[in-house]
Order: structure tokens, then C-alpha cells, then sequence
């Protein structure tokens, strides 16, 4: 399975956020696009799909007091006018995505020619679903926000059984929540438990756009989802919703947390130029004690310690006369230091070390 494609990647979730409204899509796509590229991120923009006409019992199809039915069918808009706000998405240069939550609009997902699907928290033991997300056969990103483990558990293994690259998401299902609810260590416990899986952060508090994504980046999350929102034409959004500016101290402080955090989190990296210049400045050299004939073996009353370390001299870091003998290979006067062309030991001859000793020091 190749989870590759959900690497370092932002969903932007519009959510009803464009009130069944193209014209304020459409807005929301430039403004927020605007501030994908001016951050160099890799970026989806998220509808939600739904069948409203069977999705809502016809019973309660018109019962506008009640809060989701009421949020399902006034956001609800035509296959025409998704594919205006798609084809924008992408002229924007950004992925363009959608949460499906009923089989027919996992197959207007894959009539629209989306990458992959988000599979949102509500959904994440919907198995209905999920075998039709799977039928597909498309990359899935799974919210897992209020599942219990063992359905966590059974999501992962019937995705890893159908061979199908699988992102999971930290969610905390709170419109909003607060910052001490984020309960970022179960990115590491995800991590650890799901190995070879892409483990994201889908957050909903409403108060920070720095901490909490640097910290989940530095846990290891690499996936990341917000709803998203403009509020300069009259309408309040909702407080889990990230604005225009709001979102760009976000993306800021990935940037930042990718820079400090580093590359290769398996690797040990090759030290900086400056560290070993730095370094180099408090490395004790070897010195000769008195004077030293050719083809004589170092003890420890031949030579001492002291900085400042000269070029070419051998220091503390790979002098080990416990470990292993020290011949002179010339002779060397009382009080200079012994250079790595004056004394030969088994330690001393990858020429990468060499050549290391010989450019380092005054």
C-alpha cells in the first residue's frame, strides 16, 4: 500500500460552509487557494456530498427546526453546479475533494474524478459505507473522532485487507473544542499501533492556529484537516472554522515545525558545517609529553590533553589508547601535537576520518 499521497497534505473542509450558495464556493476557493500557494502546502478543498432527497426521511424533509436536517438540505446543490465549484477548485491549483455519507455520493465521487475519499468521523464504523468507499478502490482518509478502539481496530484491518492506502485521522468531535481536549498523545498511540499508515490531525478547536499543528507535526502526524470559512459577507461563521488570516498563521506554523522538526526522523543526519567548526573549538588534542622517537607505542606517559586543537592534530574523539596502540610514525618534538601523519593505529584508517582530522582545527 502506498500512503505516500496523503503525506504532508491539508484538507480544507468547505463543508456547508457555501450556505448552497456557488457564488460564495467560488469565493472561498480563491481566497483560501490564494493562501495555499503563498505557503508552497499540498492542498485539497473539501465539499460534502449527500443525497438529500433520500439522505432526510421524507417525514422531516421539511422540519427546518431541526438542526441537521435543516443544515443537510440548505447546502445541498446540483451535480451542475459541484462541478463549477470542482473545476474551480482545480483551476486554483488545488486537489479538489469531497466527504461522501451515502453510497450514491461515493459514486458521484468517483464520477467527478476525486483522488481519494475523506471518510468523516460520523461514518468511520459505518460499515454500509465503507464497503462501498472500498468497492471503489481509491486512496481513504478516516476520521476516527468518538469511535471506541475495537471499531478503530476493524476499520484499519478491513482497509489493510483490501490492499487500500489508508490515512487515519485524530479527531476530536467538538464543534467546537477546547485547547486542553485535543489529547494530541493518541497521535503517537495511532502511530504506534497502525504501522505503515499516514496518521493526520483533523482539529476543531477554535481558539489556536500555532500549537496545536506543531505539535501533532512534531508526534508525526502528517496529515492535516480544518474547516474553513470567510466572514466579509455578512454571515457569522461557525467558531470551529478557520478564516482566511487564521489559516495562514496555520500553514506558518507547519512550515516552521517542518523546518525546526528536520527531514528524516529515522536517520541519524551527517553533522552541520558549523556544529563541527564549533566543535572543533573545545576538542582536546593530543600533545607530546616529551619527545618522541619514530616506531614508539604511546602510554600514558608520552603525552597530554589541551586545546586549542591544531589542523591535521588527533583529538579526544578518536584517541582510545585503552582500546588501541598508538605508534609513532615520525618523530615528534616535546610540546607539538601529534598529527594524524605522524602516528598509525587500527582506529586510523578510513580515509573519510582522515580527511576529516586533516580539515578541521587551527
Amino acid at each position: 500500500m502506498d500512503s505516500s499521497i496523503f503525506q504532508d497534505l491539508f484538507v480544507l473542509e468547505m463543508s456547508n460552509n457555501h450556505r448552497g450558495s456557488v457564488k460564495r464556493a467560488l469565493k472561498i476557493v480563491e481566497q483560501f487557494s490564494e493562501i495555499v500557494h503563498k505557503n508552497n502546502v499540498k492542498a485539497a478543498i473539501k465539499l460534502q456530498f449527500r443525497n438529500a432527497d433520500n439522505f432526510v426521511h421524507k417525514d422531516f424533509s421539511d422540519r427546518e427546526d431541526i438542526y441537521y436536517v435543516n443544515k443537510v438540505k440548505s447546502s445541498q446543490l446540483t451535480d451542475e453546479e459541484y462541478a463549477t465549484i470542482l473545476e474551480a477548485i482545480k483551476k486554483a491549483g488545488c486537489i479538489p475533494l469531497s466527504t461522501p455519507f451515502d453510497n450514491e455520493s461515493v459514486d458521484k465521487c468517483v464520477n467527478f474524478g476525486m483522488p481519494f475519499i475523506k471518510v468523516a468521523s460520523s461514518n468511520s464504523n459505518d460499515w454500509t459505507l465503507l464497503e462501498k468507499v472500498a468497492s471503489v478502490g481509491k486512496p481513504v482518509i478516516v476520521s476516527i473522532g468518538g469511535a471506541t478502539l475495537e471499531e478503530v481496530d476493524a476499520m484499519v484491518k478491513f482497509f489493510e485487507d483490501k490492499n487500500l492506502p489508508l490515512a487515519i485521522n485524530h479527531c476530536i468531535c467538538g464543534y467546537p473544542h477546547e485547547e486542553n481536549e485535543c489529547n494530541l498523545n493518541q497521535i503517537d498511540f495511532l502511530i504506534n499501533r497502525y504501522p505503515g499508515h499516514i496518521i493526520g490531525y483533523s482539529s476543531h478547536e477554535h481558539s489556536d492556529f500555532v500549537s496545536s499543528i506543531s505539535i501533532a507535526y512534531a508526534k508525526g502526524a502528517r496529515t492535516f484537516e480544518r474547516h474553513i470559512d470567510i466572514d466579509d459577507d455578512g454571515i457569522t461563521p461557525a467558531k470551529y472554522c478557520g478564516l482566511p488570516h487564521e489559516i495562514d498563521t496555520w500553514f506558518k506554523a507547519y512550515n516552521r515545525a517542518k523546518a525546526m522538526c528536520g527531514d528524516d526522523p529515522n536517520n541519524k543526519p551527517s553533522p552541520l558545517k558549523k556544529e563541527t567548526e564549533y566543535l572543533g573549538t573545545y576538542m582536546r588534542g593530543v600533545f607530546a609529553k616529551h619527545d618522541l622517537p619514530e616506531g614508539h607505542i604511546l602510554t600514558s606517559e608520552d603525552y597530554y590533553l589541551a586545546i586549542p586543537l591544531q589542523k591535521g592534530q588527533i583529538s579526544t574523539r578518536e584517541f582510545w589508547p585503552s582500546k588501541h596502540q598508538y605508534r609513532i610514525a615520525k618523530g615528534i618534538k616535546k610540546d607539538q601535537p601529534v598529527t594524524i601523519d605522524e602516528v598509525k593505529a587500527e582506529n586510523l584508517r578510513d580515509e573519510a576520518l582522515l580527511d576529516s582530522i586533516r580539515n578541521r582545527g587551527l
